[in-house]
């Protein structure tokens, strides 16, 4: 049985103005890069803790804010100023502006650190950094920072800079990301609580193929090659370095053999004396969680092992409580993700949390021994709420309610916090938490009241298995007419570790979509299985026939929209990029017959042409697994192809090569197929900036062209 909601985001339910007052969107409001959208974009204001004050940083102004109290701190100006009259060049700007105290702080900038005095009028530059300097990183105490000039690491203070590495080997890359980013690897570098001493990642790309990108910018194109480790093919090889600032020596952790694998979750003992490393098999379904001395770099012990017959995914380091000796880990070896408690000492292991639902974020842990985290809840994967969990006692307690997402900051003892709050019907909302009240700090107002909003509506749908409820979001054209029939337009993504539908603001819509139901489409999204918030059984489903479950269950989406009498059954179009791109080209060719239309950009078409970490995971290797490459290799079904396709691929594409793209397009010349498509020069993965607006004008006229019922 269907369950649904609606909600109408339009002026009139507060009636101050009638329907013909309404504005219309325009896609320069609506899109990244056009030049109204940041007047309508709602965000959550940076701030952060000084004590129990929660101070907020505007773009004009910052704020202290204590319980119900809130007060003008400066204003960025007034920071500016005392810059100039310190003859201090940088720029100055609120994000930048941190406070050690209510009076005194440092801008952290990309140019340097600089640390200024409200009350004495001061500033004063601790030290700056190179021009091309990327992937900064402060020390503890702020004396210290590490960064990369191309592929070489160097830590600067107020005294020198000095380079980490002492070879400049080609194809070696120091202090960057490794794994393409896989595993929850956001960063390079590692620093040690105490500030001495820099962990780092190694990664030896020499063994690893060239991938020519080409670079026609210049009269004479030039090749800049990257390097791109295909499914199967020969991948790179990772080391965990550690540098001692003090005797600028660097030692390695002795991690043992094989060296094709995975080095990844880093994360220091409190002591600063111990490494801890989620070391993972190439094949990904067997993990070691190993301690090493950060001093010599010898391997100590392997704590604790989880292995899995689909994969294993740790994406969360090690985080100490209040106890130097226990730690929390993330794991979903019971199918869901939970928080575990492990003593570094013993290896003894208690689980924290338990149930179906997903632990999403941890956030610290109190001198009481409550560990503070995001999640989902039993009866609902749309939702996060804020939690606690009692070390001793293992009682739960939700700290927040309501159909929204929640997210928190903390301060650093957990005794005071702020919940940020976005609902379907509220866009933000901030508010201070103090041991004994709560006050909203900060509430971002309607930034579409006045426009005449489309109506949203959420639907719960059996996935093609009969063992899960899928959520999809129906957004219905505004002064939408049951009488009607309309057009549609899917838009998917469907991969792993993903989730487009939430109770947060407009459901997790992305503005477009507004702009596009304004022109009389209905606009629908669902997450099929394989994607977040529902467990590990309901994302491995996708397991070595990667497109599989998902098109059935998305097609179950498509035969909901087919009992509806508005839709038009006739004009369903698909639109998705990424993994959203494979799906959407699966979807119109193994499906020729329910889509008209579908625009693919960046698509997968051949998995053996993607990168190892991503494509072994979810599809093992071509030798291990040929069937399941062949079964979703596009460039085979290309001959299905009925209605019209248009692909989209930016010519520097380092993430889904434009060989993907450009093999469909041979195959599509090689059976007379007609297949549109379209370039963007000068793009990576996807379209970005003020071209962005160009791209939505052109997926949009595509559409119109031949989805709408005028449309030949």
């Amino acid at each position: 049985m269907l369950k649904f909601l609606f909600v109408a985001f339009c002026l009139a339910l507060s009636c101050h103005s009638i329907p013909a007052q309404k504005k219309s969107f325009d896609v320069q409001d609506v899109i990244p890069g056009g030049r109204n959208f940041m007047n309508y974009y709602p965000f959550f204001p940076r701030g952060q803790f000084v004590g129990k004050s929660f101070v907020l940083n505007g773009s004009d102004s910052i704020w202290v804010c204590n319980g119900a109290r809130k007060s003008l701190l400066a204003s960025v100006g007034q920071i500016k100023s005392v810059f100039e009259n310190s003859i201090v060049d940088t720029p100055v700007y609120g994000s930048a502006v941190n406070f050690n105290t209510l009076d005194d702080g440092f801008v952290w900038n990309g140019a340097g650190l600089y640390t200024f005095s409200l009350s004495e009028g001061k500033a004063a530059c601790v030290f700056t950094l190179p021009d091309g300097a990327e992937n900064q990183e402060l020390n503890a105490d702020r004396s210290m920072a590490s960064f990369t000039v191309g592929n070489n690491l160097f830590v600067a203070d107020a005294v020198s800079c000095r380079k980490v590495n002492t070879d400049s080997l080609p194809g070696v890359v120091y202090g960057q990301t490794v794994h393409r980013s896989e595993f929850g690897i956001y960063k390079g570098t590692f620093w040690s609580p105490d500030g001495r001493r820099l962990a780092f990642y190694r990664m030896d790309e020499s063994m690893v193929d060239d991938y020519p990108i080409v670079d026609i910018s210049r009269r004479i194109a030039a090749v800049n090659p990257i390097k791109y480790p295909m499914a199967g093919l020969t991948s790179h090889e990772v080391s965990v370095g550690v540098y001692d600032v003090q005797s600028q020596q660097t030692v390695y952790l002795q991690t043992a053999s094989p060296v094709n694998r995975y080095f990844t979750n880093v994360s220091w003992t409190p002591d600063g004396k111990q490494l801890l490393v989620a070391e993972i098999n190439r094949e990904q379904n067997h993990m070691w969680f190993n301690v090493y001395d950060a001093l010599s770099g010898k391997f100590v012990r392997t704590l604790f092992e989880e292995t899995d017959e689909q994969w294993v995914e740790p994406c969360n380091p090690a985080e100490f409580t209040n106890n130097p000796d226990v730690f929390v880990w993330q794991s979903e070896r019971d199918g869901f993700n939970h928080l575990y408690l492990y003593s570094l000492s013993t290896g003894k292991c208690s689980r924290l949390t338990k149930g179906n639902w997903e632990v999403s974020a941890y956030y610290g842990c109190s001198p009481k021994g409550d560990v503070f985290f995001q999640a989902t809840t039993p009866s609902s994967s749309l939702e996060r709420h804020i939690f606690k969990v009692n070390i001793k006692s293992g009682k739960v307690t939700a700290l927040t309610s309501g159909f929204a997402v929640h997210s928190a900051l903390f301060n650093s003892d957990c005794s005071a916090w702020v919940d940020n709050m976005s609902s379907v019907d509220v866009a933000r909302r901030s508010t201070l938490h103090l041991p004994k009240n709560n006050h909203v700090i900060y509430e971002n107002a309607d930034p579409y009241a006045g426009f005449n909003m489309p109506q949203i509506k959420l639907v719960d749908i059996k996935s093609a298995d009969g063992l899960y409820n899928l959520t999809g979001r129906v957004i219905l054209p505004p002064d939408f007419d049951a009488g009607k029939k309309y057009p549609v337009i899917d838009y998917v993504y469907g991969g792993p570790h993903s989730q487009l539908v939430t109770a947060e603001w407009l459901a997790a819509a992305s503005t477009w979509m507004l702009y596009f139901a304004q022109q009389g489409y209905i606009v629908f999204t669902m997450d099929n299985r394989g994607t977040d918030g529902h467990g590990l059984d309901f994302k491995q489903a996708i397991h070595r026939r990667l497109g599989e479950c998902e098109m059935a269950d998305q097609m179950q989406g498509i035969d909901y929209l087919k009992s509806l009498s508005y839709v038009d059954a006739d004009r369903i179009g698909v639109f998705g990029w990424s993994y959203g791109g494979f799906m959407t080209t699966s979807l119109i060719l193994n499906h020729p017959e329910t889509f008209k239309v579908g625009v693919a950009g960046g698509p997968v078409i051949n998995w053996s042409l993607y990168e190892v970490m991503y494509g072994e995971r979810y599809m093992d290797t071509p030798a291990e697994n040929p069937d399941g490459y062949a079964a979703n290799n596009l460039c085979d079904k290309i001959g299905n192809l009925q209605g019209r396709l248009l692909v989209i691929h930016g010519d520097i594409d380092p993430v889904v090569v434009w060989q993907n793209s450009l093999s469909l397009l041979k195959s599509a010349v090689d059976k007379g197929v007609i297949v549109d498509y379209a370039v963007y020069p000068g793009h990576e993965h996807n379209v970005m900036g003020r071209d962005r607006v160009h791209l939505y004008s052109r997926i949009l006229r595509y559409f119109n062209d031949f989805l709408m019922p005028e449309a030949r």
